[in-house]
């Protein structure tokens, strides 16, 4: 793959596990200059240093991308060190999964939306001014979920269809700044992230609710990510089921949300 981010500013939110630090593990080998940030200070020390071996120049931040002030405070930090940013990749995400009839707290709804959306906003919004005098490139982890209604994900669909919705609406006012916005759709990935999600109660759920038989490794969901970023892709929808499923919408809508019934109805036998 062509060496696209040696000496590069990269910021990356949610870095501390999962998809976020995969990706900074891969780009390590390029030389970029990496600024990695996510809530939890020790994980992400811990990811700083496995980049650092790999040959990255790190910059750990520790962020709450729920909250603006951090957000600005990311970006500041990364200009302060690396004197400008050339890619930023909002990856930061939280999920949940409950039937909405079954929801009693809806305050984590607001929390989801401020995490998944809003963090994803105000990470742009502080970085913009940066990337646009880099012609830089803004790379959403969005989901599937931020493509198709998933029964049982209310919440997650709502603030994943948001922030694809912004990203789409953004890359088009960019575009004439030579800044470029890629749209990562990843499946079900072999992440913790639905067993630290939301429950029904608003408390973490302990168990996925989805069939993770056949999740995706968070190295091939990373390695795409990576290859859409260096091409400057549009988008990149992980999985044949969502490429499928997107035509299928179209042509026949009825016949997906069959599908997504029976899927739901199957799952729910599993756990």
């Amino acid at each position: 793959m062509k060496r696209r981010y040696t000496d590069k500013v990269v910021v990356i939110t949610g870095a501390s596990d999962g998809i976020g630090a995969e990706l900074a593990r891969q780009l390590a080998s390029q030389r970029p200059k990496l600024v990695l940030a996510a809530r939890n200070a020790d994980k992400l020390a811990a990811v700083g240093k496995q980049c650092s071996a790999l040959g990255a120049l790190v910059l750990c931040v520790p962020t709450d991308v729920g909250v603006e002030a951090d957000c600005a405070a990311l970006a500041r930090k990364a200009v302060e060190r690396f004197g400008g940013i050339d890619v930023l990749v909002a990856n930061a995400g939280v999920s949940g999964h409950a039937m909405f009839s079954e929801v009693s707290d809806f305050g984590w709804y607001d929390d989801m939306m401020r995490v998944n959306h809003f963090g994803t906003l105000w990470c742009v919004r502080h970085a913009l001014p940066h990337l646009v005098a880099q012609h830089g490139q803004i790379v959403g982890v969005s989901s599937l979920a931020g493509l198709f209604g998933v029964p049982g994900r209310t919440a997650y669909c709502a603030s994943k269809f948001a922030m694809s919705g912004f990203l789409e609406a953004l890359r088009i006012e960019v575009a004439p700044q030579g800044v470029g916005v890629t749209i990562a759709y990843p499946g079900v990935v072999a992440t913790e992230i639905r067993y630290r999600g939301y429950g029904a109660d608003g408390k973490p759920a302990g168990k996925s609710g989805l069939d993770e038989g056949r999740a995706m490794p968070v190295e091939t969901c990373a390695n795409l990510i990576l290859r859409a970023m260096t091409r400057r892709s549009r988008e990149c929808v992980m999985t044949g089921q969502g490429k499928l499923g997107r035509w299928l919408r179209l042509l026949l809508p009825d016949l997906v949300d069959a599908l997504a019934r029976r899927k739901l109805a199957r799952s729910s036998t599993h756990h």
